[in-house]
């Protein structure tokens, strides 16, 4: 038999989380079940985390919910894991990839309330997934041809390759008017924000 572990219970004082906190004590110990008292506390909502969610308040008291530090870090990790530059991956093996894993965390956390962090997301896994074709490339008279054959105009180019082992940090300026957000869409990147 499965059981639901995780709950939050959720009253406008303290005093009435320490009541409802004694009342689940005592309906749990007749069923025979006990709480994990290392995991409960009576606390504040902006405190705690729940199934990956922690809660923040937004202007005029309204709470909202936003993901937690620890699954934000752990999606980066996943993302560096799945997309390491040294795979000798082309990028269509690489998205191919990363999609399900992007669509699983877009599915799951899709009710998180912080438009900046999905916009912030998107840019750095953009900005990664530029750095790994710069790093294919590798040779500047490569990223020259490969660029024109995008697109870029001989001066972007030439700029471009012209910096060709500074791999992240040439992915972040004149590259992203080649390697656009369309541009990964095509290659069906799929869009966090």
């Amino acid at each position: 038999m499965r059981y639901a572990d995780d709950c939050n219970v959720y009253v406008r004082s303290q005093k009435a989380g320490e009541r409802v906190m004694a009342l689940l004590r005592c309906c749990y110990a007749t069923l025979r079940l006990t709480v994990n008292e290392t995991k409960s506390a009576v606390a504040k909502v902006s405190g705690r985390k729940f199934l990956g969610y922690s809660f923040w308040f937004a202007p005029k008291g309204e709470i909202k919910r936003k993901v937690a530090a620890k699954p934000l870090a752990t999606f980066k990790q996943r993302v560096r894991q799945l997309t390491r530059r040294s795979g000798g991956r082309s990028m269509g093996e690489v998205v191919e990839r990363l999609r399900p894993y992007l669509l699983g965390w877009k599915a799951y956390f899709g009710l998180a309330q912080t438009s900046r962090i999905w916009l912030s997301l998107d840019e750095w896994l953009r900005h990664r997934l530029r750095a790994i074709q710069l790093k294919h490339w590798k040779r500047g008279t490569t990223m020259y041809r490969e660029l024109r054959a995008l697109g870029a105009s001989p001066g972007v180019a030439q700029r471009v390759a012209a910096n060709s082992r500074c791999w992240w940090r040439n992915s972040d300026g004149l590259l992203k008017t080649v390697m656009t957000i369309a541009y990964f869409d095509r290659l069906g990147v799929p869009r966090l924000s």
